[in-house]
């Protein structure tokens, strides 16, 4: 008698929007054995069949109430425009679908919310694509921070610019920012207590190509974030300022994402006088080894696994829910010239 080992349990997914991101997703996800693409959805169906080509197992459709009625579409990935996050998430979940959003994942607090509760409500799970915390170099700096290994943590600032790809649905801080947003409140584990932002649309009327945003952290600690689609070049660049080490992640390094440089400032002197001397320590420049995977691949891969087991996602509905609550803070910061905006 021949005995047939069991196949794993896959799951099979829509991706849904194939224009500028949808296609990485598609990609990953195929290459996955614990999933199926099964469905490419777009409104412009030339696209989507275009892109189905590459997946023989992937059927294209332009409809998106086809992929919410197919009973063997058990999860959606949603790689649409981010005003129409919210309400095609809301209709897959009452569908029964698992949902990946890419970010953000609503333009509301509210709105995440809501999302939050519908996907815990029907036991299934909802995952935001914040794609740089499943990045093995942020994982670094977020164990080297939480080992205590650069000193008391000072300030960040992040460098997010390029030039293109320009929007006119939504503005750099809602298209950019998120990004760094999410790294600094996974590296910080907390969220700002206020933020101001500044910036200006020099192309489109009311859509800022450039946003300068910073925001107030418990502990004194500052974060300064640059975002921009108006820029001579291509920079994704975050630094990590502490009382003895200092750490640049340039993510568009290749070789070197994280390096980490023995400098400080420290205090000597008798404090019972108030007499101090400020010495500043200059050391090596240490280049820790990571092993890189794709973080879109570790995002994919992890969002499968989450909505097979049941277990939640490292980036859940709180946790998109967390970054759009700064975002919507940082954009009424904006509408009023810069006003600091507290964030409850």
């Amino acid at each position: 008698m021949l005995h047939f080992a069991t196949m794993p349990e896959r799951l099979n997914i829509a991706v849904v929007g194939c224009g500028y991101w949808g296609p990485n997703l598609a990609r990953n996800f195929h290459q996955l054995k614990t999933a199926r693409l099964a469905v490419l959805c777009d409104a412009d169906l030339a696209r989507a069949q275009e892109l189905a080509v590459f997946y023989a197992q992937a059927r294209a459709v332009a409809n998106y109430a086809d992929v919410l009625a197919d009973p063997t579409v058990t999860a959606v990935a949603l790689a649409t425009p981010a005003r129409t996050h919210f309400e095609l998430a809301r209709r897959a979940l009452e569908s029964g679908k698992h949902v990946l959003v890419e970010k953000p994942l609503a333009m509301t607090g509210a709105q995440c919310e809501q999302l939050t509760a519908l996907a815990a409500g029907r036991g299934l799970t909802l995952m935001v694509g914040h794609t740089f915390e499943y990045n093995p170099a942020v994982w670094k700096i977020k164990e080297l921070i939480g080992a205590g290994h650069i000193g008391q943590l000072y300030y960040i600032y992040a460098n997010r610019v390029n030039l293109g790809r320009v929007q006119s649905d939504i503005n750099a801080l809602w298209s950019i920012a998120p990004h760094d947003v999410s790294i600094v409140l996974y590296l910080l584990g907390a969220m700002p207590c206020e933020v101001s932002a500044h910036g200006a649309a020099f192309l489109t009327g009311g859509i800022e190509d450039v946003v300068f945003m910073t925001l107030a952290f418990p502990q004194n600690v500052l974060v300064h974030i640059q975002a921009s689609w108006l820029d001579p070049s291509k920079t994704r660049r975050m630094t990590v300022v502490g009382s003895q080490r200092m750490i640049v992640y340039d993510d568009v390094d290749n070789e070197s994402k994280i390096k980490i440089y023995d400098k400080g400032v420290y205090r000597k002197g008798d404090p019972a006088y108030g007499e101090f001397q400020y010495r500043v320590h200059s050391g090596d420049i240490h280049t820790p080894k990571i092993d890189m995977t794709e973080p879109l691949a570790n995002e994919c891969a992890h969002f499968v696994e989450c909505a097979l087991s049941g277990r939640p996602p490292r980036t859940d509905g709180a946790s998109g829910g967390r970054t759009v609550r700064v975002l919507e803070a940082a954009q009424r910061s904006l509408d009023r010239h810069g006003e600091t905006v507290m964030i409850q």
